[in-house]
């Protein structure tokens, strides 16, 4: 008996009451949504012109992001898995790590700053002759981001998996004197086959629930997304109809690209391996590192430059202004707290989740219903994904909006929200190594009779620092510098440092924005930084 009766209880009650919790908060939003506005008046919001353009846009944009994401994802991974001692490879790898960690608003202020009117580019242009300059505003601004964000992490990905190949395909491979195109064809591609469908499925969906990319870039109505419009017809129009009638309609869409993702196969096993160094063929021709060398430059300067750009044009702001006036530490203060309360309430509602399911897994005999109890509880965390948090934040809109001023209780539902949005995130983070920690500690702690508040202090905190913290940094950083929530919410009163430099912007004042978006994006990657501190060093001791 590896856990105690009192355990065994105080874990299933944990895990029931936060899925309780999730599926309230969620299913009243839903319900909220689905009560404010009748059929007879939705139907017509649907079969609405305007709307059909908005959808076709928002499939538009996400299949064209995705498309150009796998296709510039995958010669950048084949690079970096042919050149293993390639000088400065562990650098590249942590550059693609950085769009993860980075607020998507200062990403899109980076990426104005090399690509917009002002920016690099079109001075270049302009000093050719070009008058015309290059907008980056519209459809092509929108790929452009999305690009620079999901490239990056397409090609970890895809990164992986190649490195996953056997060392002794690459030994057959030159054995039998393969090119590059043949070492492709059977062996790199029946690999990226199999990984790129998923890859392409999360990519997919985060670009189709895409907003603070296209609210910054998207130019106008002809390049609005579903998430966009909604946060327009209840901020600017003030149009309860229409926003219900696009958050049903992105409801649905999500939960039919998570139905098609849960039809798809998993990723196999490249077979087995005598664990022997990777030499692989291709990567030592003539002319091969050269055109490596090259692919890889361009990958670190598409990435790098509006990264440089971000930190020039925030060192070029006056600094000290920004951080005395009462605004900016206001707006600090707001954000830092919700980040901790939100990251708080995600550890939270994800550690009794994990512990739940941990606790199932371990009876000898599961019936039916325990069994899908463990299912939900896994798929807890994937309801954001289903019900995106500007979503949610509408249908928390619309039931409130009847009982008072909605505003006063914007704090609790940000929290709450960018608790869930960090959710799935922090499950992943915890779940494997919950798991692991365990099976290597249970036996022994429950031989010693080592439990409760015991087993917590001198078994399981010690144990699980590491997760814990790592997931606790990153939920901070996802909270820190979301504004899907706090642009439906964000008022004078209520300001957040991601709504200062939004409004910063609207309001022409850019060099203000400039340095606000290089102090959210500083802590932001200060604190992805601390969450993987304690992690090892996989990739330089992948090919060590």
């Amino acid at each position: 008996m590896l856990l105690t009766k009192a355990e065994r209880r105080y874990a299933m009650t944990g895990g029931v009451v936060s899925l309780a919790g999730i599926a309230v908060f969620v299913g009243l939003a839903a319900l909220a949504l689905l009560l404010s506005s009748g059929t007879s008046s939705i139907v017509p919001a649907v079969t609405d012109p305007y709307i059909i353009r908005v959808l076709r846009f928002t499939l538009m944009q996400a299949v064209l992001s995705t498309v150009l994401s796998i296709a510039f994802a995958i010669p950048v991974a084949q690079a970096l898995a042919r050149q293993p001692h390639f000088w400065g490879r562990i650098w590249i790898i942590r550059l693609m790590a950085v769009p993860m960690g980075l607020p998507v608003l200062i990403g899109a202020l980076g990426l104005i700053g090399i690509w917009g009117r002002q920016g690099i580019l079109n001075s270049l242009l302009a000093a050719f002759g070009m008058a015309e300059p290059v907008s980056i505003y519209g459809l092509g601004g929108i790929l452009l981001a999305h690009v620079f964000f999901n490239m990056p992490l397409a090609c970890r990905l895809m990164l992986a998996g190649l490195e996953r190949v056997p060392a002794e395909y690459w030994l057959m491979a030159s054995g039998l004197g393969m090119r590059p195109l043949a070492i492709f064809r059977f062996i790199e591609w029946p690999v990226l086959r199999s990984i790129i469908p998923g890859i392409a499925g999360l990519i997919f969906i985060l670009c189709a629930t895409s907003f603070t990319l296209v609210l910054t870039l998207g130019g106008g109505p002809a390049a609005t997304t579903i998430e966009v419009a909604i946060y327009q017809s209840l901020r600017f129009d003030f149009d309860p109809g229409r926003a219900v009638a696009l958050s049903l309609l992105q409801i649905v869409l999500t939960a039919l690209i998570l139905g098609v993702l849960a039809l798809l196969p998993t990723a196999g096993d490249e077979g087995e391996t005598a664990g022997r160094g990777i030499k692989r063929p291709d990567g030592r021709l003539p002319g091969a590192r050269f055109v490596d060398s090259g692919l890889l430059f361009v990958a670190v300067l598409f990435l790098g430059l509006p990264l440089m750009s971000v930190l020039v044009a925030g060192l070029r702001s006056n600094l000290y202004k920004l951080m005395t006036e009462p605004v900016f530490w206001q707006s600090t203060a707001t954000s830092l707290a919700i980040a901790l309360l939100a990251a708080i309430l995600s550890l939270a509602l994800s550690l009794m989740l994990v512990r739940a399911r941990h606790a199932i897994s371990l009876q000898a005999e599961r019936q039916a219903n325990v069994r899908t109890l463990s299912a939900l509880m896994g798929g807890a965390s994937s309801l954001v994904l289903l019900v995106p948090p500007i979503v949610l934040a509408t249908g928390w809109f619309m039931a409130l909006r009847t009982v008072g001023d909605v505003t006063t209780y914007a704090p609790l539902l940000i929290v709450a929200i960018n608790a869930l949005m960090s959710l799935p995130f922090v499950m992943r983070v915890l779940e494997p190594a919950y798991v692991i920690h365990q099976r290597r500690t249970q036996k022994l702690a429950a031989s010693l009779g080592i439990s409760g508040w015991a087993r917590l202090r001198l078994v399981d905190g010690p144990g699980l620092r590491t997760p814990l913290l790592t997931a606790l940094s990153f939920a901070m950083a996802l909270s820190l510098g979301d504004l899907g929530a706090v642009a439906l919410f964000g008022s004078d009163s209520f300001i957040t440092l991601p709504w200062l430099v939004y409004s910063r912007m609207g309001s022409y004042r850019t060099n203000d924005a400039d340095g606000l978006a290089l102090i959210l994006g500083m802590v932001c990657l200060l604190l992805t930084i601390a969450g993987t501190m304690g992690q090892p060093r996989r990739e330089a001791a992948l090919h060590g």
